[in-house]
């Protein structure tokens, strides 16, 4: 009955904006960390953001530092993230995930959801 599950994903053009979202189920939301991580085509996996579940503190990698934005509504079980002036290299499976841990690490994570294609291309 655990369930993370995204959406938001698309094509969009160099320059662009999406907003991913999150929707959990099956656990206590609010008892857990978020984390943002993403896979391109023959990448490793890699961490984007994270939120904390105490204070709502964020942490981004360098690469989306000014440009993507981390949020979680508690009352709604979601969380988001808000990605703007995206480029190609953004291009990715985007997957949300939750622990009890605050970590920039993905085995810390407990709850994986699906992915979603994120495609920035024109």
């Amino acid at each position: 009955q655990v369930q993370l599950v995204e959406s938001g994903g698309g094509l969009v053009q160099p320059g662009g904006s999406l907003r991913l979202s999150c929707a959990a189920s099956g656990f206590t939301f609010d008892d857990h960390a978020i984390g943002w991580f993403r896979q391109a085509p023959g990448k490793e996996r890699e961490g984007v953001t994270c939120i904390s579940r105490s204070d709502g503190s964020t942490y981004y990698a360098d690469s989306v530092k000014g440009r993507f934005t981390i949020s979680r509504d508690n009352a709604k079980n979601t969380v988001y993230l808000q990605m703007n002036s995206l480029k190609p290299e953004d291009t990715a499976v985007y997957y949300c995930a939750a622990g009890l841990v605050l970590s920039w690490d993905a085995y810390e994570y407990d709850y994986w959801g699906q992915g979603t294609q994120v495609t920035v291309s024109s």
